[in-house]
């Protein structure tokens, strides 16, 4: 069995498609994967009860509880990549998880990270992508899967979405109109790449 190991911030609904792809589409049948877990780097994360009400194991590696170490973020990615590898990955996907991750991370999972990103990249690569996309005056937007290298929102694009940039869009209204399209290629990228 392959198992796909997903990583969120927050209420995961990205991570809930793909969950509810992978039931409605028998991917344990039809593709020899599951989702085994979902992982948070905060506790009060919505997804995760989510995942819990799935059967799916979660586990929460506060990137908070490093700030004392020497360097934090390499001791938070290597407390986070000891819990991804106890569930023998094929697969690690990242859903609205908002951490910035180190090359030796990113370097760990070559060819098996992938991300989601709510820009059409390579434009607009960081945060705000919605609210900078109206002020560049775009007609288009959307989103765009890739798999993760070191450099962010730069790895080699697998999958895009495009949504049409309204007249009386806001920043809100752009995003609910993005992240509905998210979902539906996200599932796709995943079943294609397994």
């Amino acid at each position: 069995m392959k198992n796909i190991v997903i990583l969120i911030s927050g209420s995961g609904s990205n991570m809930a498609a793909i969950v509810q792809a992978a039931q409605r589409e028998d991917w344990p049948r039809r593709l020899g994967a599951r989702v085994s877990a979902v992982i948070s780097n905060r506790d009060d994360a919505p997804g995760l009860a989510f995942a819990q009400t799935q059967g799916i194991a979660t586990a929460v590696v506060d990137h908070k509880a490093f700030s004392n170490h020497a360097n934090p973020r390499e001791a938070f990615d290597a407390a986070l990549m000891a819990e991804i590898d106890g569930h023998q990955p094929a697969l690690v996907v990242l859903a609205g998880f908002m951490r910035i991750l180190t090359s030796g991370f990113v370097a760990h999972y070559q060819d098996r990270l992938i991300n989601i990103h709510p820009s059409l990249l390579p434009a607009f690569a960081g945060l705000n992508t919605h609210q900078r996309a109206i002020d560049a005056g775009c007609q288009f937007a959307g989103a765009t899967v890739h798999r993760v290298t070191a450099e962010l929102d730069h790895g080699p694009i697998l999958a895009q979405a495009v949504v049409p940039v309204l007249p009386d869009d806001t920043a809100q209204s752009l995003a609910a109109r993005v992240l509905s399209q998210e979902h539906l290629i996200y599932p796709r990228v995943i079943r294609e790449l397994l």
